[in-house]
């Protein structure tokens, strides 16, 4: 028998200087994903779209759980205002903790930080590591440039197609949240 999935980890942008339409898309999933009974685990920062996130799972009503180093809270971006708030000793452990304390991820746009995340939770499903669902919200079209890019990479055998069945993409929060409803776990198998 499967186990519903409990916890829900988003890795985003904590930019202020972006268009308002992330700001929009990160509000709206923590609200989707508050209104489905998940629990949010994020970065812990309320700043950006992080922080809309976080406060779009509070409007919902939903638990929020924030992962984050020394370095955030001294900066004064931590959010204080999480259910929990996991204080870690470096940018790994909030990673590995972020994907420990989730059953599913969801990557938004965001920086080169969200990109790391994002790759580290795909490469260790291809390696079998862990079976949990991956979502590409491909919000505005952001990351069309990044498709291409890992298409070419499929095309030139730098890539193995396996590699990326295992990610979900859309451009809608609502869709996101119904393929995580309908998700069906399955068992992690390397295949190298």
């Amino acid at each position: 028998m499967s186990q519903p999935l409990r916890a829900v980890t988003v890795f985003s942008a904590s930019s202020t200087k972006i268009d308002r339409v992330y700001f929009d898309a990160a509000d709206e999933l923590g609200h989707a994903i508050a209104r489905a009974g998940w629990e949010l685990v994020y970065g812990g920062n309320d700043v950006g779209p992080m922080g809309a996130l976080a406060a779009g799972a509070r409007r919902g009503g939903g638990r929020v759980i924030g992962v984050t180093p020394q370095v955030f809270i001294d900066a004064g971006h931590a959010d204080t205002a999480c259910d929990e708030l996991i204080l870690v000793d470096s940018m790994r452990q909030r990673k590995a903790t972020m994907e420990t304390r989730g059953d599913a991820f969801v990557t938004l746009p965001g920086g080169l930080g969200t990109l790391e995340e994002f790759f580290e939770i795909v490469v260790g499903q291809f390696l079998g590591f862990h079976g949990k669902p991956i979502v590409l919200l491909n919000i505005n079209g952001f990351y069309d440039d990044l498709l291409h890019l890992i298409q070419r990479q499929i095309e030139g055998h730098f890539v193995r197609p396996a590699a990326w069945e295992g990610v979900h993409v859309t451009t809608s929060v609502p869709n996101a949240i119904d393929y995580l409803k309908g998700w069906t776990p399955k068992t992690p198998a390397s295949r190298l």
